[in-house]
């Protein structure tokens, strides 16, 4: 028991370690790797143009099987973009198996109660996950809050005579991140000989954001027609501060209703953690007789149906 203990805590801290060091190791090829991103094109004639030419893909940078494996349910690497993580995929995956054997590991040498060992772990696992998943959405929402006043900027140097080329140059310089890295990556790609279009659609693909589609479709479709795509993006950059505008009364309508939410699928955990506490023996009969261990698992799928009828209740789309 104390070697297989043992092994958890030297596994763990060397998951963290390796986590920690891919975070912090300076990256000696940025200059490589950002021609690299900046010039990778789609195979013509590949199946469904998603294979990445050779001569523009990075060597080194070759997807492990963990994260093949991880990709099947979603792409970590892309979500880890979107949040403006530097850390490489494996890294994460390390760091969060680390930090729930760790915590098991401790849990399992300082508490009595082992039962609850795989649920500690599955827990601490999870809180990297939940981590990316909150940073994700936070700076997708600062990207959109971004959003009207670059497109009022494209706006204005439009009307100056200047090109739109020269008006994303102006809202990448004039922007600070997210949106200002975006653009100026859109910019530096159409620099390098890729058509204007096919970078505004790659941006829509980094930043899954509906205004920004929007703003793409109304640039593919007035190159190909014509029209004033001043006008236009004015046009845009009004509906989107409407669109704000509806979804805070929203939240503010919706507010009572979350909070409801959380106190009722909190309670039940936090009972149980109480009553665990007070009286070990009467809470093991959940797990030990047979109607007990009938009632927990109805218990769970009820929280669980709670929690997904009340999320649509509460979400509302604009």
């Amino acid at each position: 028991m104390n070697l297989i203990i043992l092994a958890c805590v030297v596994l763990s801290v060397s998951g963290i370690c390796f986590a920690a060091y891919s975070i912090m190791a300076p990256d000696k090829n940025d200059l490589r790797d950002r021609l690299s991103q900046l010039t990778q094109q789609r195979k013509p004639g590949a199946a469904g143009g998603a294979e990445k030419s050779l001569l523009v893909g990075s060597l080194d940078d070759v997807p492990h099987q963990i994260e093949v494996l991880v990709g099947k349910f979603f792409n970590i690497r892309m979500w880890l973009d979107q949040a403006g993580w530097t850390m490489k995929p494996l890294a994460f995956l390390a760091l969060a198996a680390g930090m729930g054997a760790a915590a098991s590991v401790i849990y399992a040498v300082f508490v009595p109660y082992r039962l609850l060992t795989p649920l500690v772990f599955a827990f601490f696992a999870v809180l990297p996950f939940l981590a990316l998943v909150f940073k994700r959405n936070k700076r997708l929402r600062y990207f959109g809050s971004q959003l009207p006043a670059a497109l009022d900027l494209m706006c204005q140097a439009l009307r100056a005579g200047q090109s739109l080329p020269a008006g994303i140059q102006l809202v990448a310089q004039q922007t600070a991140a997210p949106l200002g890295p975006e653009f100026s990556r859109c910019y530096e790609e159409q620099n390098l000989g890729v058509p204007l279009e096919e970078s505004l659609l790659r941006m829509t693909e980094r930043v899954p954001n509906l205004d920004l589609r929007f703003f793409a479709t109304a640039v593919l479709l007035q190159r190909q027609t014509g029209g004033d795509l001043a006008e236009i993006l004015d046009k845009i950059g009004a509906l989107i501060r409407e669109r704000f505008q509806i979804w805070g009364q929203i939240q503010a309508l919706t507010g009572e209703g979350r909070l409801s939410g959380i106190v009722l699928l909190a309670l039940p955990p936090s009972l149980f953690l109480v009553m665990l506490r007070l009286n070990y023996d009467y809470v093991m009969m959940l797990f030990n007789e047979p109607l007990g261990q009938s009632m927990l698992i109805f218990g769970i799928v009820m929280q669980i149906l709670g929690a997904i009828f009340i999320k649509k209740i509460i979400t509302i789309k604009v």
